[in-house]
Formats: C-alpha cells, structure tokens, sequence
C-alpha cells in the first residue's frame, strides 16, 4: 500500500510528529559542522548505548524487532515490516508475523533457497566488513540492523549497496543485484526499492558515526567490495559517501523512521542522529560527484521538520543548490511569503506566517506540503 506518511509529498497529507529527541540530548553540537561534528555525535551516541545482545530465539535483536519494524505504515496489519520484501505501491507477495514459530511467528535461523520462507536479521552493513558475529556491540546494534526475508537476505549476501541498470536477478518486491552504474564503482551490488534508500543510508551513515574510533581495527576484513576506507573522519570510501548523499536526500525521512528511532532509543539507549537532524549529513560529508552526474538524479526536495513548530523549516534534497527563490501559499492560493536567498549555503526558513494550518511551498517546478502547528 502507498506510503501514509512522508517527509517529500508533491500532493498529498501530511500528518504525524518530529522525532522525539530527548531535551539536551545533543548539546555541544551547536556550531559544529564537518568531522568536528561527526566526532561530537559519536560521543553522544555512545554515551549510554546498551549491548542487548543478538538473541537466541528470544531477546535482543528479536525482541526489539516487535516495536522497531512492525509496519504500522502499509498494509497496518502488526506483521514484520521487511524492507527487502514490502511493497509500497500494493498488497506485498508475502508478510511475516513476528516472533518465534512454536508462537506462532516467522523469524528463523535457517530457511530455504527460496523466498517467503521465514525472516532473519540483516547487517545492513555486512557484518564481514567489521569482522563478524562475534564483533560486539555492532553485530547487536539494532540502529543498522534489520528483519528481512531469509533468501533475499542471503542473495544480497556482502555486496555493498548500490545501483545498477543490469540486474542479473531482482526479488518480489523490485530489489535487485548487479554490476554497479554508479560513477566510481564497478563491483557487484544490491540496490534496495527506491521507498527505503534514505532509511539504509542513514543506517550506514550511523555505523560509521557510531564506532568511528573502531573503523581502522577494521583494515584486515578490508576488500574491495568493503566501503569503509579504514579513516575515522570520512569513514566510506568516497564513492559510497556520494551514494550515501543521494540516497538520503532523495528519500527523506519518514514517520517509519522516526518510530523506529524512538523504539531503539527505549531499548537500547542511543539514537540515529542522521534522523534525528538530517541536515547534518551534508554538514558533515560532502559529495564529489560532478554536475553532470548531479543533473541525472531527479531533483527532490524536502521538508523538515514537519509540521513545523517553531516558525523555523529547513529544506534539503537534490536541486537545493540551484533556488535562488521560494514562495509560500497558503492552501486557498494566496501568496504569503517570498524567499529570495542562496540556499546552497542555508535551506532555514523563519515564516514570517506562523498561523497554524497547512501550506504549500513551490520551488521552481515542485510543490511541497507542510503543516504549521
């Protein structure tokens, strides 16, 4: 089913709250931009993080999966929210119930050479990239890890993600494996539905926020399908970072998200600060890609948070280089503000309207909704 919720909406409802970042959570970032930042955030997330475990049968990962990746957002039906198998645009080839099978549910260890047999958990980074099961807290750390359908789990095997326009085999739900078209790589990948790409890379820009103080123990599981390049500045190499980019501002965060963030925070003690505030991934990275390469993706662009509470929004996306302008309507027509500045260096807006209700704002050929509260 369509997704209800989402931060980029051309025309639709929005609806749903920000993230729920616990007051001082983030103090002494302020100010802060680049690998000053990144280090900053990584002590932040550290500081009280818990090692739950991977669980055997029950516990760990297993058990925060029943608040973490419950889709509430699709078919809103209390099943694992699989992001391998879900199906934004209609009803999914299969669904899984959470829990283990002498309860009722799906979730397994082992299964068959074919999809729509039980769900595991995926490192959305693999875990041979950091030296395995037994390298802890991050083969427990549920920020990056997922449920997913066990075959395709094990299709996407350590290929990084990625891109390609020749698949050599793709699941039910449009994921698929290939030789890469994305500049720099050539390497086989596993490029996710277009629905989840913000969600991953978010994840992967976590793993290397998190345990950036670990990523050069890291060298001797170095390959060259391995994205991390072993600093504890960048952390990816640079073609993964320009994908990573991308990825997040094309697909901004969604109210799945947020949940989700929330969820692990309850359980485990930390949280994903890259949807928290995703405009600190480009205040941190920078993308090396050419404006040749830019002018092929698809000019999207968001709006956080949303709705707005504070008279202060931010845009981001792909083609935010580019305004010069902005205009915001209100919902019957009528021009209430105009923004004329250099949104490569500032997408914060202070609405000069801070009337409660839902508006538009046009920029060049989109329409953004958003909510004033």
């Amino acid at each position: 089913m369509n997704k209800i919720f989402t931060f980029l909406i051309a025309l639709g409802t929005v609806g749903g709250t920000f993230a729920q970042i616990p007051a001082g959570y983030y103090d002494g970032t302020s100010g802060l931009t680049g690998y000053p930042l990144k280090s900053k955030l990584s002590e932040i997330i550290t500081n009280g993080a818990q090692d739950l475990g991977y669980g055997r049968g029950t516990g760990g990962l297993w058990t925060t999966f029943f608040t973490s990746d419950v889709d509430n957002y699709y078919e809103k039906n209390g099943t694992v929210l699989d992001m391998y198998s879900e199906n934004p645009a209609g009803a999914d080839a299969y669904e899984y119930k959470l829990g283990q099978s002498s309860a009722g549910g799906n979730q397994c260890g082992n299964g068959k050479n074919v999809e729509n047999t039980c769900y595991n958990r995926e490192h959305t980074l693999p875990k041979s990239f950091f030296g395995g099961i037994d390298a802890t807290p991050m083969a427990n750390d549920a920020h990056f890890i997922i449920p997913a359908d066990y075959y395709v789990n094990g299709q996407r095997s350590n290929y990084p993600y990625g891109e390609t326009d020749s698949p050599v085999w793709t699941s039910t739900n449009g994921s698929k494996i290939g030789g890469s078209s994305f500049p720099d790589y050539g390497g086989t990948i596993f490029e996710p539905i277009d629905e989840f790409k913000g969600d991953l890379a978010r994840m992967q820009l976590y793993f290397i926020t998190r345990y950036q103080s670990r990523l050069p123990n890291f060298s001797q599981y170095y390959s060259g399908m391995n994205p991390i390049d072993g600093t504890t500045d960048r952390g990816f190499k640079q073609w993964y970072i320009n994908l990573m980019l991308k990825w997040s501002s094309q697909d901004p965060v969604s109210q799945k998200e947020i949940d989700r963030n929330n969820a692990i925070y309850d359980r485990q003690g930390n949280r994903n600060p890259f949807i928290d505030h995703p405009e600190w991934v480009k205040l941190i990275w920078k993308s090396t890609l050419s404006s040749t390469d830019v002018a092929l993706f698809k000019k999207t662009l968001s709006i956080y948070p949303n709705p707005v509470l504070n008279g202060e929004l931010h845009l981001s996306g792909y083609g935010l280089d580019d305004l010069s302008k902005v205009q915001i309507y209100s919902m019957d027509g009528k021009l209430v503000q105009t923004v004329d500045q250099n949104f490569r260096n500032s997408g914060k807006i202070i609405l000069k309207n801070q009337t409660k209700g839902l508006y538009l704002l046009k920029a060049g050929d989109q329409t953004v909704k958003f909510i004033v509260q």
